[in-house]
């Protein structure tokens, strides 16, 4: 009988797929771009000596990347570069969220360990797929690995370009490596394949070999398979590149497989070696590449909202209670879920985290969310409920209306906490949690502006002890001491110098005139403007007498406290936009006179590096959550009714920029988010700086304003009995008064007003109380209208969260997306004088019929100009209780006299600081404080008491 004819085997041409894929990647690239224009994904080598086989590897991936639109980065080490400082090379590239692929060229050095560098490789960049995590979940049919090995997936790949079956076939794979073997064996078992897995050690391999449908060889041996152990039909794909001897070859040499090339005669499809499976590696590399930057760019596209559903109870138990049934989510998923990259927040324990300003400079290009700022009507001593309609209205936002919402709120002071208002962490269902470190240490920022505040103030009584008991000599000896027998000027010197026109950068250099006038600052002891401050109300402290002891001799002087959040430190935090300008701002900022009537600063006094250091974990903002879990940002301060009353600028600008929209994309009501921030107090202080203060300093425009509002203000305004801690309210506020409640209706038409002045549409939210009846609701809510709100909503977010605020959501939805910020305005022209720019505001917000200034008043306005500070936006101090200075004074007065009895300037906050009439900057304990109900249960560790 005649022999069979040789089967004709079709190549498995990797060379023209790989070409292939690349084109189509290519495409995919171009197309996603052409939707997403910021679309750049982005593959790191690290490359570790100089072998040039790998050098050669390295260009090679890097012309591939380049040609089908992939940004490549070569990062080359030293050969003898330590296993520690690699892994903080790799821990950089891990958590930078440009780079979507990171691959390490293998081999490295001897004194490395290959292991631990690979599983150091984040699992989600691990673009190699060689990481334990992706290998493991590759074994699993219930879970995905994040990529697959590039060489089995080429493999995978060659079989399905060429539409071979795989399902119910014997498919033997001989070599067990992890790179190679091992995951193709689980690539072909995922495939529904019948899979063998051999090795060299494998008793009877060529039987084995010969029931292969499917046969993939990857042992590394030359021709270690034999071309009569394949099965007639079978497929062949072989992985193997070796060289054999060959002295017919120019190099001595030619490349085989790991199975006879005569093999080809007995199968239906081979892969030639070479120009198989090896073009397809680094195909499927690109591929993997393309994969994790599409993956990233669609998660980190919007906010993922994942609401943390409430128990509501009734009644209402207390907001400790409340805060403690509920857990928070862990805040490292709330990170994730913000697509904030691991580098750029820092955990505080479980459920607060620091966030960088990093943020702002990786999503500078994103266009920003809605802007919604909270304020209030003049409010009674209990407080109107600010705090909580702006958490209950994003969780209204976030939980209920599933829109991306952010909430930015400032951090509360002791001094309330423990006094008479008690925490800031909104009530009831609507807070931010957990209340108990928000409204006590938190992250300790209050505590860095208490260390930063002192240390200035004991700069200052040091020096000008300093120089009242030494000769200029000795003054310059100590400022610049020789070391090694050399001085130098420490970088804040230099400053210094400069302002005093000196163009000398070494000590020795200076004459004896230059040297007095660089020692001596010349203090005016009785022109100290600076005062310490500590976070407790302490009444006693509000005038002291310092250097009494004597060895101060005899350099007592009259000064006093004030409260930590009214520090211009604070203001600085509150106000600045980056750590370089915190810096200069903290340099500004004057802390006294010198006896010539010259401006003596923290530069002068050379302190500004090391308040910058006390302040350089506090300039991040702290990241929290609600109890419906959406994120909250706690950062800054300042008091409204004695500094400017809001929180930080860099807290808005991240949060608007997490939830805004990625650049290039359209934005619409659908996918644009929401930030509520709040203003301190009414309309009249906090709503009033942050106009012309916080809106200045920042450049962002707010969308709308919501005016929150209770029955039980209005009815005091309308003339109802005084309201105070403590005592029962009186049957006025707690029976229907429609007639009460429409008198005092005017303080609420007046903030309407002064909101609409400034070309911001107006929200009332009547934060309702179940005593207030639906009659009492309704007047509020017509009346609002009828004043020029856009819209008004009574809430019940204390009693319900979010599902209390849902119309008010459905409100604000409405009024941005309508908004444009075209009409907004300053109240007043930053360029006008001191007198006329505080007259607008008492005139214009006020109503106030004139202004009057104490003498001490005309004389610091007199020297403000002088010393060219007239520039700057006003920051008035005032009660909160009134349109006037004179907290009795309640509804909407008008024409009376607001006098100005000091001013200061607050050169780094980079405002000018009225005081209206007797306004304390260190408030007292009452007669029953909060800390009576305070206490912490010594079994289980938990806080009681707080609110």
């Amino acid at each position: 009988m005649a022999d069979p004819e040789p089967r004709s085997c079709i190549p498995l041409d990797g060379k023209a797929i790989s070409e292939k894929v690349r084109e189509e990647l290519k495409d995919e690239v171009a197309a996603y771009r052409q939707v997403h224009p910021t679309f750049k994904p982005k593959l790191v080598a690290m490359q570790v000596g100089e072998r040039s086989d790998s050098s050669v590897y390295i260009r090679q991936k890097a012309k591939a990347c380049r040609e089908i639109g992939i940004e490549f980065e070569h990062i080359q080490l030293a050969e003898d570069i330590q296993q520690a400082e690699l892994d903080a090379r790799l821990d950089q590239i891990n958590n930078d969220p440009a780079i979507h692929g990171i691959i390490v060229q293998l081999p490295v050095p001897d004194h490395l360990s290959t292991k631990h560098i690979v599983h150091s490789i984040c699992p989600e960049k691990d673009v190699d797929g060689f990481h334990a995590e992706n290998i493991g979940h590759l074994s699993k049919r219930a879970t995905d690995p994040y990529f697959h090995s590039c060489t089995p997936l080429g493999c995978i790949e060659i079989l399905k370009r060429y539409n071979i079956p795989v399902a119910g076939k014997n498919a033997v794979v001989v070599g067990r490596s992890d790179i190679v073997g091992s995951p193709v064996s689980m690539m072909l078992t995922n495939l529904d394949a019948t899979v063998t897995l051999c090795h060299s050690r494998t008793d009877d391999i060529e039987a084995k070999v010969r029931q292969a449908d499917i046969l993939v060889v990857a042992i590394g041996q030359s021709e270690f398979v034999k071309a009569d152990w394949v099965k007639e039909g079978a497929v062949v794909v072989d992985v193997g590149m070796n060289a054999k001897d060959d002295p017919t070859k120019k190099a001595g040499y030619r490349w085989v497989g790991d199975v006879e090339a005569s093999a080809a005669e007995r199968a239906s499809y081979m892969t030639p070696v070479p120009g198989g499976v090896g073009p397809m590696t680094v195909a499927m590399l690109l591929s993997n590449v393309v994969t994790s930057a599409k993956r990233h760019f669609e998660a980190s596209a919007k906010v993922r909202i994942v609401p943390s559903p409430l128990a509501l109870v009734e009644p209402v138990p207390s907001d400790i209670a409340i805060a403690s049934a509920q857990k928070p989510k862990l805040i490292a998923q709330v990170a994730d879920e913000l697509n904030l990259a691991h580098a750029e927040f820092e955990p505080y324990g479980k459920y607060t985290a620091k966030v960088t300003l990093d943020v702002i400079d990786r999503l500078k290009d994103n266009s920003n969310g809605h802007y919604v700022v909270v304020t209030g009507i003049s409010p009674t001593p209990l407080g109107e409920g600010k705090s909580t309609v702006t958490i209950g209205l994003t969780q209204a936002l976030y939980a209920h209306l599933k829109k991306p919402a952010f909430a930015c709120v400032r951090q509360p002071s002791q001094g309330p906490t423990f006094g008479i208002k008690g925490g800031a962490a909104g009530g009831g269902y609507s807070q931010v949690t957990p209340m108990t470190s928000m409204n006590l240490h938190l992250t300790g920022d209050i505590h860095a502006i208490t260390a930063a505040n002192n240390l200035v103030a004991a700069a200052v009584d040091a020096r000008y002890f300093h120089e009242s008991t030494q000769t200029d000599t000795q003054l310059f000896n100590r400022l610049c001491p020789k070391k090694k027998g050399v001085r130098k000027f420490a970088d804040i010197m230099l400053r210094r110098l400069t302002k005093l026109g000196i163009d000398k950068t070494s000590p020795d250099n200076l004459t004896p005139e230059e040297v007095s006038r660089f020692v001596r600052l010349d203090i005016d002891q009785d022109n100290i403007m600076w005062r310490r401050v500590l976070d407790t109300n302490d009444r006693f402290l509000r005038e002291i007498t310092i250097g009494e002891a004597a060895t101060e001799r005899g350099m007592s002087r009259k000064t006093g406290f004030d409260i930590s959040v009214g520090s211009e430190i604070m203001a600085v935090l509150a106000l600045t936009t980056s750590l370089t300008d915190m810096r200069e701002r903290l340099g500004r900022m004057v802390v006294a006179m010198s006896k010539q009537g010259e401006p003596i600063t923290c530069d002068d006094i050379g302190i500004t590096g090391a308040l910058t250091v006390l302040m350089k974990d506090a300039i991040n903002p702290t990241l929290m959550q609600t109890l419906e879990g959406s994120p909250v940002f706690v950062h800054a301060g300042p008091f409204a009714n004695i500094a400017h009353g809001n929180s930080s600028i860099v807290a808005d600008r991240i949060a608007l920029k997490l939830v805004g929209v990625p650049a290039g994309e359209p934005v619409t009501p659908e996918n644009s988010g929401y930030v509520v921030t709040e203003a301190g107090f009414g309309a009249d202080i906090g709503f009033e700086k942050f106009v012309n203060i916080k809106c200045r300093a920042s450049g962002l425009v707010p969308d709308v304003a919501v005016i929150v509002a209770t029955v039980r203000a209005l009815k005091m305004h309308g003339g109802g009995p005084d309201v105070v801690p403590g005592r029962p309210l009186a049957d006025e506020y707690t029976q229907e008064n429609l007639e009460l409640l429409e008198k005092g209706f005017a303080n609420l038409r007046r903030h309407i007003e002064n909101v609409s002045k400034v070309g911001i549409p107006a929200i009332v939210a009547v934060n309702a109380f179940a005593t207030d009846s639906p009659a009492e609701l309704e007047l509020v809510r017509k009346l609002a209208r009828e004043a020029g709100a856009y819209d008004a909503v009574p809430t019940h977010l204390w009693a319900k969260g979010g599902a209390g605020a849902t119309e008010l959501a459905e409100a604000v939805v409405r009024c941005c997306n309508q908004a444009d910020g075209s009409s907004f305005h300053y109240l007043y022209d930053q360029e006008l004088p001191i007198k006329a720019k505080i007259e607008a505001i008492a005139k214009e917000f006020y109503r106030a019929g004139s202004v009057s200034f104490s003498e001490e008043a005309e004389k610091k306005i007199e020297q403000f100009t002088k010393s060219g500070w007239d520039k700057m936006p006003i920051c008035m101090a005032k009660t909160q209780y009134s349109f006037s200075a004179d907290p009795s004074l309640k509804c909407a007065p008008e024409g009376f006299d607001l006098p100005i009895r000091d001013i200061r300037a607050s050169l780094g906050a980079g405002f000018i600081f009225p005081l209206c009439g007797a306004m304390q900057t260190l408030p007292g304990l009452p007669t029953r404080p909060c800390f009576f109900d305070i206490d912490v249960d010594t079994e289980t560790g938990d806080i009681l008491g707080l609110f």
